[in-house]
């Protein structure tokens, strides 16, 4: 993987690993499920609850629910805030974008219209395209240009990882990978691929995990906190890449209700410093992002360190007639 490309992967590495699938377990998951759970700490009141926390676990390295809620937004129209803004190192803003889209779903495909747009700085180049990565990998996932038809959101059987990949499509496929699957091993992200796998037995000792019980948004859930130890030597801070994440789930149907990522690191040729927030909510039969965040920091070789956050704020869904 290209350096260039690797702040575009950390960009949105906020996570994935819920509830889902229920897959026969091989004897080696059922062993690594039964000595994470032993690592897990929980609530009085989740002791109470008598939860099984093997199972817990492993549904959550299974989950295939968050991917689905992004996917879902390809078969709905929808209104949607963009707020993009790029600082300088004393935090001043240097470039910035503010828009209103609409995405319309018609016919099996969906279109885009930009409904207003202000930029502000050198956002653009001359020819309109982006001066900034944090822009253009905003712009990849949720802009759509021209005409997209024949989508679904079905997401058993399907695979993610950049095998058979190149370029920017094997980029993209890494970048679904941490966004999605942040328990699993990454291939061709220089020097962090193995990091990210918080939910191997090995790798789960620099973490405190917790389940715990209360409230989102007037509604009762589970809250599932990851968080690295704060007792770890120097070198063991380097064996990690993700400093922390939290979800909310519903406590009645399970579903993702919102979830916090923070990640970091810091080589010689490279460093980043990453913190996203997602908000989900439900429109009918659909579980979708409403809330999404991100502010961050990243510096790599021969580049400019960029400092960007962005906001997306989703409302006004509606199906196909």
């Amino acid at each position: 993987m290209n350096l260039k490309m690797l702040p575009g992967a950390v960009l949105l590495a906020f996570s994935a690993t819920v509830y889902g699938q229920t897959d026969t377990l091989s004897p080696e998951d059922s062993l690594d499920n039964e000595r994470l759970s032993r690592m897990i700490s929980l609530t009085e009141v989740v002791i109470r609850s008598d939860l099984n926390v093997p199972k817990f676990i492993d549904l959550v390295k299974k989950d295939t629910t968050f991917y689905k809620a992004f996917r879902s937004l390809h078969l709905l129209g929808y209104s949607a805030w963009n707020d993009i803004r790029i600082r300088d190192k004393k935090g001043k803003v240097k470039a910035s974008l503010q828009s209103k889209i609409r995405q319309n779903r018609e016919k099996g495909c969906r279109t885009m219209d930009v409904l207003d747009e202000t930029t502000t700085g050198n956002f653009y180049d001359d020819d309109r395209n982006y001066n900034y990565y944090t822009a253009e990998l905003y712009a990849g996932l949720f802009f759509t240009r021209g005409k997209i038809c024949g989508e679904n959101n079905t997401v058993k059987g399907i695979e993610l990882g950049p095998r058979g990949q190149s370029g920017i499509e094997k980029h993209k496929q890494q970048l679904k990978m941490l966004f999605f699957n942040p328990g699993k091993r990454i291939p061709g992200i220089p020097f962090i691929g193995d990091k990210i796998d918080i939910f191997d037995p090995d790798r789960a000792q620099y973490y405190d995990f917790l389940i715990d019980l209360g409230e989102y948004e007037g509604q009762s859930c589970y809250i599932f906190s990851i968080k690295t130890k704060t007792n770890l030597s120097g070198s063991e801070k380097n064996s990690i890449v993700i400093d922390s994440m939290i979800t909310w789930f519903n406590a009645k149907t399970m579903e993702v209700m919102a979830r916090n990522y923070d990640m970091s690191y810091h080589a010689g040729v490279y460093d980043f410093d990453v913190h996203m927030e997602v908000q989900l909510t439900r429109f009918g039969k659909y579980l979708v992002p409403k809330t999404i965040r991100y502010i961050g920091t990243w510096d790599v070789i021969f580049k400019k360190r960029e400092r960007g956050l962005f906001t997306a704020t989703l409302f006004d869904f509606k199906e196909e007639d």
